[in-house]
């Protein structure tokens, strides 16, 4: 089983963000995920580190029937090859010296047993006795984990040159999954964006995701859940396949980057609870399931001292070390995700410097829940980037769309027979006539037609700061540069060293972010209570939308009355308990106004 010593992980950040995360931060400990949507793009970023550690290239031709899944095996490959490389001549350092293997423990945690032995050894005087600690330092010595993420919803079935389909074996999702498998890595994959059953199912054929002759599994699976009910619905139909999820990646549905997975109303602290309150019954109602599975088959199932219970952990919207402590000592999460503040961190991530300079600068004006993701999904934006300036001069120009040079997100089949993306230039053409052929609509013809223009080619525009920050490619507006912070962004507003953000963290230091941030908790009520006013806003007036909306505004009043709770309680250290108070007395006024327009309108 694999031995990870630090108590966070940096999560997926857009297609190219975290593409490389873990080549540089793998040698150091910590784990990464990187996302498989694109994998031309990680063709391409394949060939740069190639060249680089002079590896032989060979390139996979984009028709080949299975390219995908073997561009996304030669990456990973190769990716793992690196690590190892880097990982072997960090141990090779030498102690007491300012080097990668004095950082590589400067960064753990002060209170693991590894940090502690580290203490021990620097404080010795030289001996055999220091001599012999040394070695074992160094033997302990492990890379993080070389995380993946497949967004399940993303799954296009690909045409061959005769037009015929490859089959749903081949499908985006199931090529990404068989590239993840068929490769060297010994990690986690993390399934994100619900439930894909037939992606699910494939996970059967391949023999790394189950138990071996000794009880491991090389391939572990991660959830993505955003509430225990999503976690128990793919649990259970994973384990009656003896698929073992081995860690439960919680996500606030709003306080978080990327798409956001907006829940009925239940905020991340009730859904904590929860969790904290069932881990263990969770973890029985696999295991039995998956017991149950191995018997009727030819597998065996061996125990293994280091079996446990499902990890439960939690990303999105996390600022401060008190916050972390409040997670992981009161709901008892395993460890913690930070994503959006290691974007400021060129030692983790890749960002064009023009983008940087956004993200540095960011307000809260600047960042905001946007509808410009055409797989119709909330989608956390920040103004100004050039993936916007570049589809608002498309639009100005008289050429709204892109010419979806990639298609990962073709979903569409209003006019056509093959699906055709949102973002698309055929698409917003043929939706745009359409609109204008409407009869008179009281003014409403401009704001149909600007929701429709206003969709970016975000698979293609995600992975484009990571080219440009390589050197792959120059001009910027040949490579629009998206991007997708959280609201986090707001109170991080420097470019920082990895060991700055990690110990900020840990709780090392001062602090990177004012002490009048709001607790992260209080965030997410606000952005609940914004997201509620945006529905009923939309709402037609329907029995169903009311009752819909209705019970989000009862859970979100539940889940703040808990929120009151927590703020009586003592805060640790960094912890702004003292807004969360403040924010509930505010929000629930607001909250019962918004909603007394609601009852009004029907």
């Amino acid at each position: 089983m694999s031995i990870y010593y630090h108590t966070f992980h940096i999560p997926v950040m857009g297609t190219g963000h975290s593409v490389d995360t873990p080549i540089r931060v793998a040698p150091l400990g910590i784990t990464s995920v990187i996302s498989l949507v694109d994998d031309i793009l990680l063709d391409k970023i394949r060939k740069y580190y190639s060249e680089l550690y002079n590896f032989p290239f060979f390139k996979i031709p984009y028709k080949d029937e299975d390219g995908r899944a073997k561009r996304i095996t030669a990456y990973l490959d190769m990716v793992h090859e690196i690590v190892q490389i880097k990982m072997e001549a960090i141990k090779n350092l030498p102690f007491f010296k300012i080097n990668d293997k004095k950082k590589y423990f400067d960064l753990l945690p002060d209170n693991s047993l590894m940090k502690k032995d580290y203490f021990k050894l620097i404080s010795m005087k030289a001996c055999r006795v220091r001599e012999a600690l040394e070695h074992e330092l160094t033997k302990r010595m492990k890379p993080g984990s070389i995380e993946v993420n497949i967004m399940v919803k993303l799954d296009r079935t690909n045409p061959l040159k005769s037009g015929s389909s490859l089959g749903e074996i081949l499908s985006d999702a199931k090529a990404a999954l068989k590239g993840y498998a068929n490769s060297k890595l010994n990690s986690s994959i993390v399934f994100s964006a619900g439930i894909n059953q037939s992606l699910f199912s494939y996970m059967t054929k391949f023999s790394d995701f189950y138990r071996n002759e000794i009880g491991d599994i090389k391939k572990k699976i991660v959830i993505k859940v955003s509430d225990y009910r999503s976690a128990l619905i793919q649990g259970r139909f994973l384990a009656k396949k003896g698929l073992e999820v081995s860690e439960f990646r919680i996500e606030s549905g709003l306080n978080c980057g990327g798409h956001a997975f907006p829940t009925n109303g239940n905020i991340l602290p009730s859904i904590l609870k929860q969790f904290k309150e069932k881990k263990d019954q969770l973890a029985e109602e696999f295991q039995y399931e998956v017991q149950k599975y191995y018997k009727k088959t030819d597998k065996k199932y061996l125990k293994t001292q280091s079996e446990k219970r499902p990890l439960i952990t939690v990303q999105g919207g996390i600022g401060t070390n008190g916050e972390v402590r409040r997670l992981m000592e009161d709901f008892k999460m395993d460890r913690t995700g930070w994503a959006t503040p290691f974007l400021l961190v060129p030692e983790a991530t890749r960002v064009d410097d023009t983008t940087l300079d956004i993200l540095k600068n960011a307000g809260k004006n600047e960042l905001y829940l946007s509808n410009v993701s055409p797989i119709g999904l909330p989608f956390s934006n920040v103004r100004n980037t050039g993936s916007e300036i570049w589809t608002q001069k498309r639009v100005q120009d008289g050429k709204p769309g892109s010419p979806c040079p990639k298609g990962f997100l073709v979903s569409n089949t209003e006019f056509t027979d093959d699906p055709i993306c949102l973002a698309s230039r055929k698409y917003q053409q043929l939706k745009l006539a359409e609109i204008c052929n409407m009869p008179n609509l009281d003014g409403e013809k401009e704001k149909l037609c600007d929701e429709i223009v206003e969709k970016t080619c975000i698979c293609s525009h995600l992975g484009n700061g990571a080219l440009l920050n390589l050197g792959i490619v120059n001009g910027k507006m040949d490579a629009p540069q998206s991007i997708c912070p959280g609201p986090n962004l707001e109170w991080f507003n420097e470019i920082y060293t990895l060991k700055e953000m990690v110990d900020h963290i840990y709780g090392r230091g001062a602090s990177l972010v004012p002490p009048e941030r709001p607790h992260m908790f209080a965030k997410e009520i606000e952005l609940y209570v914004d997201y509620l006013e945006k529905q009923i806003t939309r709402c037609k007036n329907t029995q169903r939308e009311k009752e819909t909306l209705k019970v989000f505004k009862d859970n979100l009043m539940e889940g703040m009355d808990y929120c009151l709770e927590i703020a009586e309680s003592k805060p640790f250290p960094g912890e702004n308990l003292e807004s969360i108070a403040k924010t509930v007395n505010c929000q629930k006024t607001r909250l019962n106004l918004i909603y007394l327009k609601l009852e009004k309108m029907l």
